[in-house]
């Protein structure tokens, strides 16, 4: 059998604190450190904890050439290489060890940047929910807790010094702009228009133009820019309440302008799947209309390949597209949501993606506003 450390790993010594009892007593201190090595790889994209003989082994062994297992295990002690092996930090070309092999596989495949892959994988939440009012408190909760925050903006030098600007001149983008805000609380029965929709999407997310650069290479052209004029990211749509459209996913095709249905859910099983999908933020989960903006990595990776800016590229993506899609809401009088506070991986479960392929970047939503839901809703 042949073997070889996986694509990418990193590992990190963690300090663990404990009370030492026998130190309290001599007067040396209550506490002590202990340190343990955990092993951080994107394939896996779980923590695995390594001793002393696996940290040496994974630091003799590469990541390229294969290696006779009998070799390893004389040099290492076939304990260490078995427990690797079983782990996934090591992948084997054996049937034993191929779904771990799959997914390294898989991952040297898409061409990630390793610190991107690893920050990616273990920055996903899955089933985080619990105390909201400690997870997301108030602006003045945060202010007793932690003191005045920085200051809402900087200076460099005195006032007097600065050139005062003329005020801004009105313009066509003023009325969309001024009535734009964040919802919060969505009407639970309320539903969208089928018409509202298809704009929503189509001048978000859709296709104005396609251009082939060369046989078997397009490039499309969006009211968002995109990193190398790629446009990775995917529309995949939560559907509560859409006149004409059964609750359930779907992904919107930018090319052809359809939702295509991907998989069709009982209203109820569907309310629970969005309060999942926002981690538990109740205030967002009543849109009749969520979508979860997803990254093909590998058309971003295919011409930035292992590249340093890569992953940041994506992220700036789904920005770009979800304050497209914030301004044509707020232009059909529609307030709209953007967030990071997700669980990435219940998304993943329930469309069917691979993170390694599929990166779930943002969830964005909109609706009409519940009875007394304002401009000026609260801070949280």
């Amino acid at each position: 059998m042949l073997l070889r450390r996986c694509a990418v790993l990193y590992c990190e010594p963690r300090e663990a604190l404990a009370l030492d009892l026998q130190a309290l007593l001599t007067g040396n201190g209550a506490l002590a450190a202990q340190i343990a090595w955990v092993a951080l790889a994107p394939h896996i994209g779980a923590e695995r904890q390594v001793d002393a003989a696996g940290l040496a082994a994974l630091g003799a062994i590469g990541p390229s050439l294969w290696l006779e297992r009998a070799d390893c295990e004389q040099r290492h002690g076939a304990a260490a290489i078995a427990t690797l092996l079983e782990q996934g930090l090591l992948v084997g070309d054996d049937a034993d060890h191929a779904h771990w092999r799959a997914r390294d596989e898989a991952l040297r495949a898409a061409h990630w940047r390793p610190l991107s892959a690893t920050a990616h994988i273990f920055s996903r939440w899955h089933d985080v929910q619990g105390d909201k009012a400690k997870r997301f408190p108030t602006f003045n909760d945060l202010v007793q807790r932690f003191g005045a925050p920085p200051p809402a903006s900087v200076e460099h030098g005195p006032a007097d010094a600065a050139i005062a600007l003329p005020a801004p001149a009105a313009g066509p983008l003023d009325a969309t702009l001024l009535r734009r805000y964040t919802g919060r609380h969505y009407d639970p029965d309320a539903s969208l228009p089928l018409a509202t929709v298809a704009r929503l999407l189509q001048r978000s997310f859709g296709a104005q133009q396609t251009r082939t650069m060369m046989p078997g290479a397009d490039a499309l052209k969006k009211t968002s820019p995109s990193g190398g004029g790629l446009h990775p990211v995917e529309a995949y749509l939560l559907v509560q309440r859409v006149d004409g459209v059964a609750p359930g996913l779907y992904h919107y095709h930018p090319l052809r302008h359809q939702l295509e249905p991907m998989r069709l859910m009982p209203a109820a099983e569907l309310k629970t799947l969005a309060l999942a999908a926002v981690a538990d933020q109740d205030w967002f989960a009543d849109a009749p209309m969520l979508v979860a903006l997803v990254a093909r990595v590998e058309r971003t990776f295919w011409k930035y390949r292992d590249h340093v800016k890569a992953y940041r590229v994506l992220q700036l993506d789904a920005g770009h597209l979800s304050q497209t899609f914030f301004l044509l809401a707020t232009e059909a009088g529609l307030p709209a949501f953007v967030t990071a506070g997700m669980n990435e991986v219940n998304v993943e479960q329930a469309f069917g993606f691979d993170p390694l392929r599929q990166a779930v970047l943002a969830i964005i939503g909109c609706g009409p506003a519940a009875a007394g839901e304002s401009p000026m809703t609260e801070f949280r």
